[in-house]
């Protein structure tokens, strides 16, 4: 089975924190929207959020065991696991009809605030997870993300995002260069 990550779990050190998948391969699913959204009241910072709609979203497929699963299922609290139709899948990757894929989503998010901002630990972990496969892969995340315009956090100094893991000073510098082209 496999879980469609589409924001942290791209990065390979921050889904370690949780348990161990299989290599990440690159994908693109449409019909989702991924926004910046809050999930519920224990966040203190608004993750990425995934809905159905009319999108396109890029992510990495992580092959998982039934244990896993739930230990990511733990991980995503506050949002729900839906089944993903492979037909709706860009990927190098060849499933069967046995294969479930899985997809958290959350239905109706709101959006940012500045009690719960988007941190940019978050974005730094989740643009590094994308420059594990490419900059372009980086570049189109950006592109089909929807809210940047919400509040932001820079909390590098003291990171409060708890799954904030393999970030070397070179990916601060590469993710502020690919916002910095997005934003200016």
């Amino acid at each position: 089975m496999y879980i469609f990550g589409y924001g942290s779990l791209m990065n390979s050190s921050s889904r370690q924190l949780t348990g161990q998948t299989g290599n990440a391969c690159p994908a693109v699913v449409e019909g989702l929207i991924r926004s910046w959204g809050t999930v519920d009241d224990s966040y203190q910072a608004s993750p990425l959020v995934a809905q159905r709609g009319d999108g396109l979203v890029n992510g990495v497929l992580l092959n998982v065991s039934a244990d896993e699963l739930s230990q990511f299922d733990q991980r995503e609290r506050g949002y729900h696991r839906i089944q993903l139709e492979s037909t709706a899948i860009q990927t190098e990757l060849s499933f069967s009809a046995n294969d479930e894929i899985w997809v958290y989503v959350k239905d109706a998010p709101m959006p940012p605030t500045h009690k719960s901002p988007i941190l940019q630990t978050y974005v730094d972990t989740v643009l590094t997870g994308c420059l594990e496969i490419s900059e372009a892969f980086a570049h189109l995340f950006v592109q089909h993300t929807i809210g940047w315009e919400h509040p932001r956090e820079n909390d590098r100094h003291q990171p409060r995002y708890v799954n904030y893991a393999g970030i070397l000073p070179e990916h601060r510098d590469k993710v502020d260069q690919i916002l910095g082209q997005v934003f200016t």
